[in-house]
């Protein structure tokens, strides 16, 4: 049983609560910063850390610390680990740090970190809070991997900076715009949706 509910609290993050398209978490930078598949990637992974420290830190001290400063001791708890991730972009990868700008820093105030922690990790042990950190930064990451893949290919014509399409495609100039975040989070939104609801359709009809 066990087992089986550590699975669970994985797997939910990769479909049942994936951010942003089943639980619309984490908008602003899966819009802001999914006009490329780097950026994309970047910002997941950076969220994915600070996400799963954030986790363990919560789940690790929730039954010393007082009810009337959680929520404050959790930001403090975030901040510092998105300062270190803020830091090591910049020093290792200083393109790419200046290409999510502010972004990175916002991660304090993402609503995927604080909800997870006040929503999961505050009320179980560190192992489910790393499952469920895992499978929700998985989730989270590889939506803005994909956001930015779809952006990156019809405004650029490849993905990776991989030229994927010849000379005559023509690039759509609005999916390199704040306008195109929103037509691909609309679209995939829908993908989604549609998705969820022949599920347990098919599943009733079996």
């Amino acid at each position: 049983m066990a087992e089986y509910n550590l699975w669970h609290e994985f797997k939910k993050g990769l479909w049942q609560e994936i951010p942003p398209f089943r639980i619309a978490l984490g908008m602003c930078p899966a819009l802001a910063v999914t006009n490329s598949a780097t950026n994309g990637i970047a910002m997941g992974l950076a969220t994915f850390f600070v996400l799963l420290c954030a986790n363990i830190s919560v789940s690790a001290i929730r039954k010393i610390v007082p009810s009337q400063v959680r929520i404050a001791t959790y930001v403090v708890i975030i901040a510092l680990y998105v300062t270190v991730a803020d830091m090591f972009l910049a020093a290792m990868f200083p393109p790419i740090s200046k290409a999510l700008g502010p972004y990175v820093p916002l991660i304090v105030v993402n609503c995927i970190i604080l909800g997870r922690a006040e929503g999961f990790a505050q009320k179980h042990p560190i192992v489910p809070s790393i499952m469920d950190a895992l499978g929700i930064g998985i989730g989270f990451t590889l939506s803005l991997a994909l956001m930015g893949s779809i952006r990156e290919l019809l405004g650029f014509g490849s993905i990776l900076d991989i030229k994927l399409l010849g000379n005559w495609f023509e690039p759509w100039i609005i999916m390199i715009l704040p306008a195109g975040a929103f037509f691909v989070f609309g679209f995939l939104v829908a993908i989604v949706n549609y998705l969820s609801s022949k599920k347990p359709a098919e599943t009733h009809g079996h």
